[in-house]
């Protein structure tokens, strides 16, 4: 039995190379500009100075107009406020809380969460302001 090799030569097209390097890159730039931080919407009080902190050890308390509470934009109460606060006391107590209060939400809701923080004695606290830069 005689066998022949025939010589096939295999052809990639590379056409097409350029068209999926450019969708591939507009993918990365899509997913970079994704914030995964979530925020409540409110209006920031004003500050003439203000410190900076940084951003990597801390927990948000945002307080709306209508005095509703999130803890890292999710919903909460008072309860598990103190839960999370009493947690972290014991876990991590170099953890700062930063208070996001909206301009015109009343004071005695913000003495609110401060109260629970002065019962845990908390003192690694930071108010969130808008610097008039």
């Amino acid at each position: 039995m005689n066998l022949k090799r025939s010589k096939r030569f295999v052809n990639v097209p590379l056409f097409s190379t350029s068209d999926i390097a450019f969708l591939l890159l507009i993918f990365i730039m899509l997913v970079s500009l994704i914030n995964y931080r979530k925020e409540v919407k409110i209006d920031y009080p004003e500050a003439r100075t203000a410190l900076r902190a940084t951003a990597d050890k801390n927990l948000e308390v945002w307080i709306n107009v209508e005095g509703d509470i999130f803890l890292d934009a999710e919903p909460s109460d008072y309860l598990s406020l103190e839960r999370k606060i009493a947690e972290l006391y014991l876990t991590a107590p170099d953890t700062r809380v930063h208070i996001i209060a909206d301009r015109n939400t009343p004071y005695e809701k913000i003495n609110n969460v401060l109260e629970i923080l002065q019962i845990l004695q908390y003192r690694v606290v930071s108010f969130v302001v808008k610097t008039n830069e």
